[in-house]
């Protein structure tokens, strides 16, 4: 868990357009209230830290303000762009889950690219949707949640299951599992289960992943 100071949260009522700071933001289950990003889909809610707007100021050679690029939330203590989709964040009872990263830039049709210039927003900023709804103002503290995927396993093997050989499909696709997680920088949680050729348990097991909320069950042997 890593902890992200809010520097500014910004509003705005028109797209295209740079957000201004505000006193504090409302968010519901569509996004911020009152802002022209808000929706059902899934980039409710735009967050943009200063390790990226550094860069642009740097590029650029003066200071960019909060907001200007049209981020909804400011922040430092992380590069978010190194977050991934289905990560969170967490204040109090406000819970954000990250949709995407970056997003396609429209270049000189767009109304911040030509007023601020190179937009780092497209490569660096994030977007989430809203869990959990509540008040955010600057100076509070987010909590950043990577996802751990939750994965089941599940061999079926009369002979494997009594010991009469070793199991080695499920132990094989727990280890293509892990070396996927580890490539794409993902946590996983991963349980194997060796059972015979038993509708019933079977079904147990399928029932316990859904009561878990196990992200994959992979099926392997068996006829």
């Amino acid at each position: 868990m890593k902890n992200i100071i809010i520097n500014s949260v910004n509003i705005s009522l028109e797209k295209g357009t740079i957000k201004k700071p505000a006193e504090k933001i409302e968010l519901n289950h569509y996004g911020v209230s009152g802002d022209a990003h808000a929706g059902p889909w899934n980039r409710q809610v735009s967050l943009l830290g200063t390790e990226s707007i550094g860069k642009s100021e740097k590029e650029s050679g003066r200071k960019i303000a909060p907001g200007e690029f049209a981020e909804n939330i400011t922040t430092t203590g992380m590069e978010l762009w190194k977050a991934h989709p289905l990560d969170r964040f967490t204040t109090g009872g406000i819970e954000l889950e990250v949709t995407q990263i970056g997003k396609e830039c429209h270049g000189s049709g767009c109304a911040i690219f030509r007023e601020v210039g190179n937009c780092v927003m497209p490569k660096e900023g994030i977007f989430c949707r809203v869990l959990s709804p509540g008040i955010l103002e600057a100076g509070m503290i987010l909590e950043y949640h990577p996802k751990i995927f939750r994965v089941m396993v599940i061999t079926l093997s009369d002979r494997a299951s009594s010991g009469e050989y070793e199991d080695k499909s499920g132990p094989r696709v727990k280890e293509l599992l892990e070396t996927h997680f580890l490539n794409e920088n993902r946590k996983a949680s991963i349980e194997n289960f060796l059972i015979p050729d038993d509708p019933q348990k079977l079904e147990g097991l399928l029932h316990k992943a859904k009561e878990e909320l196990v992200d994959f069950v992979f099926n392997t042997g068996g006829t």
